[in-house]
């Protein structure tokens, strides 16, 4: 009996097993996905919660998602100094550059640093583990598979950068779009007699349901004037920690209104409207951009259907008639 119990493991290949792990790997996202997106709810009911004084400040439910997630963040947070010692940066200024490209994507805790670098060597490990088993299953132990599992490695290290790139570029555009609402909000509040300090804490407060990324940078930009920074020092903080191009014009246009004494209304006008062109300019750019960027699926995709539908009876009349009287 035991020998045909070992004869049958024998006969069936651990490969057999690979369509069920996958099936399981497959239907865990599916789950994650369907909690995050069937927890969610509408943006009509999210609004109704904000101005809900009952449950003001409270996090929205989404299902057990919210508890994964900061179960898993919690973890990564524990095991980020052992895994990120190896990718410590070596000097003092390349710690600051990660540091600052962290912030500008939003990431202002202590321990970004140590938590970015503790999850882009988890996701090489795991890049390495997962990949290096699918490639020993489905090709065997052969260097093809260690190429795949090395590749499948560094795409997961590089992951992370990826995704602080996009994070980085999504907060910046938000910033941009934000921006002349602001400053035309600055304006009226300047030329209506308040000081600047005020004007950026009137706008802080009015546009936090619309532009709320730009209204928590002038939230911290106000805690800083209260905590006895200076205002230049605040304006320049408020630049480098959002790294945004119409931004530093803006900080650099209020600092020079405040060493010279110039009218701080007239300067914001005048970036306001300079900010306004540069808008139209990048859309003119992109609508000009249009017509290059259609011919290509208009050549992959509409055009070969038009084809079939314009010659295709004339080819099956050819076939049909010509190609017997030709054979």
């Amino acid at each position: 009996m035991f020998a045909q119990s070992s004869m049958f493991a024998s006969a069936v290949p651990f490969a057999s097993f690979l369509p069920f792990a996958a099936f399981g790997f497959f239907a865990v996202i599916v789950w994650v996905l369907g909690e995050a997106w069937v927890g969610k709810k509408s943006r009509l009911e999210q609004r109704l919660d904000d101005f809900d004084p009952r449950t003001a400040g409270e996090p929205h439910p989404d299902g057990g998602f919210s508890k994964v997630s900061a179960t898993m963040s919690e973890w990564v947070e524990k095991a980020s100094p052992q895994l990120a010692s190896p990718l410590q940066p070596k000097t003092q200024a390349d710690a600051g550059m990660l540091q600052q490209r962290l912030a500008h994507a939003g990431f202002r805790n202590p321990n970004a640093v140590t938590v970015y670098l503790g999850l882009k060597a988890l996701c090489f490990l795991s890049g390495l583990t997962l990949a290096g088993g699918i490639a020993v299953l489905t090709v065997g132990a052969s260097p093809g598979a260690l190429l795949r599992a090395l590749a499948a490695a560094l795409f997961a290290f590089f992951l992370p950068d990826v995704v602080v790139w996009m994070l980085s570029s999504r907060r910046k555009q938000a910033i941009f779009l934000g921006l002349p609402d602001a400053i035309d909000l600055m304006v009226i509040a300047v030329e209506a007699g308040l000081g600047l300090d005020h004007a950026m804490r009137k706008v802080s407060g009015e546009l936090g349901k619309s532009h709320a990324v730009l209204a928590h940078e002038f939230q911290i930009a106000n805690l800083q004037l209260q905590m006895g920074i200076s205002r230049i020092q605040m304006l320049r903080d408020l630049a480098e920690r959002n790294g945004e191009d119409d931004l530093r014009a803006l900080t650099s246009v209020l600092i020079q209104a405040s060493r010279f004494g110039s009218g701080v209304g007239q300067a914001l006008r005048v970036q306001s409207d300079a900010m306004r062109v540069r808008r139209r300019q990048i859309a003119e750019e992109k609508a000009a951009k249009c017509a290059v960027k259609l011919i290509f699926p208009l050549v992959l995709f509409i055009f070969p259907g038009i084809f079939v539908v314009l010659v295709g009876p004339a080819a099956i009349s050819i076939i049909r008639h010509l190609l017997p009287v030709a054979q």
